[in-house]
């Protein structure tokens, strides 16, 4: 599969299927800026992440790491299933992912 095209997801479209593995998907309902914004956000994390253990920064790892939780929550990854919170819950749910993580 080509990176630029998205991984398949099952049929109820609650998760997408990598290397034969089954992932939580994101949300389908953020809006495009905001999951633009939460990407950015977790691709700094996991950067920062393999920063932080290159330079023997335990500190610093788990801090990234902390960021990396926060933006998969917003995006609906981890945390409440998105299907099961009501619109409401999902709209607050990553709005409170943005303002923590200052994305």
């Amino acid at each position: 599969m080509p990176r630029d095209e998205p991984p398949p997801r099952t049929p109820d479209g609650r998760y997408v299927v990598i290397d034969g593995r089954r992932w939580r998907a994101s949300d389908p309902d953020l809006p495009e800026d905001v999951s633009t914004r939460l990407r950015g956000a977790l691709m700094a994390a996991r950067r920062d992440v393999g920063r932080a253990l290159r330079a023997g920064d335990p500190d610093a790892e788990r801090r990234a790491r902390d960021r990396v939780q926060e933006a998969k929550v917003a995006l609906g990854e981890r945390g409440t299933p998105w299907w099961e919170q009501t619109d409401e819950e999902r709209r607050r749910r990553w709005e409170a992912g943005l303002a923590r993580l200052g994305a």
